[in-house]
């Protein structure tokens, strides 16, 4: 590989994402000149993505450590029920908000613990499992129907919006889910980079053989973030029942494969120790944006269904050339 070509390929790893967002942008744009670029449709576009930007940025840390986490959709309808069945029963909300994020912590403590404890072949067995085992308890919670009755302070983070017309001067309401995401991203970035157990979550999807002789608890590490892909997957629960105002048992159906889908897209790697939170919001925009152009366009969901399984395809398969091509250099 020439100097030229070996910059040229950093530079792609590097901004490629962006391109692509920017592309995307210019062409939906081009279809749609007088609505995809309104403050409103863009807003719209951060409502409609972040459940699935919190789902990804924990299946994000699962996939660090070459791992996957099937169940991150059937745990978010688990915790969303459970909080509405709480809280349409008349627990107080400063009590009832705390029940979503707790459970997927603990469906994702059991995933950690079942993976590490059985010493399973492949982290897709025991989160297969708790796919099943958390729709089936999803169902049996909510009787098999939609729970409403949410209190307003249960619905905030979800549903509020902070008004910035008198600060901008233009008329602009910024969703509190978005503050969440930012938030969240934030946290989840510093944590990779600046503390010991982040930069033992690279080492473990990079080599778990090395980052075990090197002194790494490679179990603690795997239960640990298998307990934060369950919090993330309650914590987006949280917010899909703010914006919906309603617990539902369907909920969640497949997500797991657009989060998956948004971590490959932003450039991580399925088989472990690559990738960045930046990336990962980047994919989960472009679906978003995906989605949200091919609904402006009045393409059916059938469609767009069969659309986002190439996009699935292509994302695995660029990433498997990306690996071949590291290998060979």
């Amino acid at each position: 590989m020439t100097k030229n070509q070996a910059g040229m390929r950093q530079l792609l790893e590097r901004y490629g994402i962006i391109i692509v967002v920017a592309v995307m942008m210019i062409v939906l744009n081009f279809l749609q000149p007088e609505v995809f670029l309104s403050l409103r449709n863009l807003t719209n576009v951060f409502k409609q993505i972040a459940t699935n930007s919190l789902l990804a940025l924990g299946m994000f840390l699962v996939i660090l450590t070459a791992g996957i986490d099937l169940s991150v959709g059937s745990v978010m309808a688990l915790s969303m029920v459970t909080l509405a069945v709480a809280s349409a029963a008349g627990w107080p909300w400063f009590v009832a908000v705390f029940i979503s994020p707790s459970i997927g912590t603990i469906c994702g403590l059991v995933n950690g613990l079942g993976l590490t404890w059985l010493r399973l072949p492949h982290p897709f067995i025991m989160t297969l499992g708790m796919l099943n085992i958390a729709r089936g308890l999803t169902n049996l919670v909510s009787g098999g129907a939609p729970v409403s009755g949410l209190s307003d302070a249960i619905r905030f983070l979800g549903y509020a919006r902070i008004n910035l017309s008198g600060i901008l001067g233009i008329r602009l309401y910024l969703p509190v889910s978005m503050l969440v995401l930012i938030v969240a991203y934030i946290c989840v970035s510093i944590f990779l980079k600046k503390t010991s157990v982040g930069r033992h979550i690279y080492a473990v999807g990079g080599n778990p053989h090395a980052a075990r002789v090197s002194g790494v608890n490679v179990d603690r590490i795997l239960v640990f973030v298998y307990m934060l892909c369950g919090f993330f997957a309650g914590l987006a629960g949280l917010l899909l029942v703010g914006r919906t105002g309603s617990g539902f048992p369907n909920a969640g159906l497949s997500a797991e494969l657009d989060a998956i889908a948004a971590v490959i897209i932003g450039g991580a790697s399925f088989f472990g120790g690559r990738g960045t939170v930046l990336g990962v919001f980047a994919g989960v925009f472009i679906m978003g944006l995906l989605r949200n152009g091919l609904n402006l366009m009045n393409v059916s969901v059938f469609w767009q269904q069969v659309l986002i399984g190439f996009v699935i395809i292509l994302a695995v398969y660029i990433d498997v050339l990306r690996r071949r091509a590291a290998v060979r250099t």
